[in-house]
């Protein structure tokens, strides 16, 4: 990866969060946080944002409701412990590109970065 994504993690468990901006940041990311829906949304609604990873279920909301206020949207991967198809397909239906499955992997989280930072390097932004 050569370019350094404006990412906007929300999740809210606090070692989770943790763990997940610092590897971010490691890999060279601007990374911003936030731990419930309405901060994320006030945040997100200000900050351009190139890639979304948020957790689905928030203590005032969740993932999909939180995407679904967006406009434009940024690049999303949901996360979540549940990975029916239905839960899947929500993912996507509320603007999600991806959903992974917790636990995952740093491997698969890079994938999915490597896959924003070529859509927005085709979409010139």
């Amino acid at each position: 990866m050569n370019r350094s994504l404006k990412i906007f993690v929300v999740e809210n468990h606090d070692d989770t969060l943790v763990y997940l901006a610092k590897y971010l940041e490691q890999k060279g990311h601007e990374v911003l946080t936030a731990t419930d829906m309405a901060s994320a949304l006030d945040h997100l609604r200000s900050v351009r944002t190139d890639v979304l990873i948020s957790d689905i279920g928030l203590p005032d909301g969740d993932g999909w409701q939180l995407m679904s206020q967006l406009d434009p949207k940024p690049f999303g991967i949901a996360m979540s412990g549940y990975g029916t198809g239905a839960d899947c397909q929500k993912s996507r239906a509320s603007g999600y590109k991806h959903h992974l499955i917790k636990p995952f992997l740093p491997d698969d989280l890079d994938e999915l970065l490597d896959r924003a930072e070529a859509e927005l390097s085709l979409s010139g932004a």
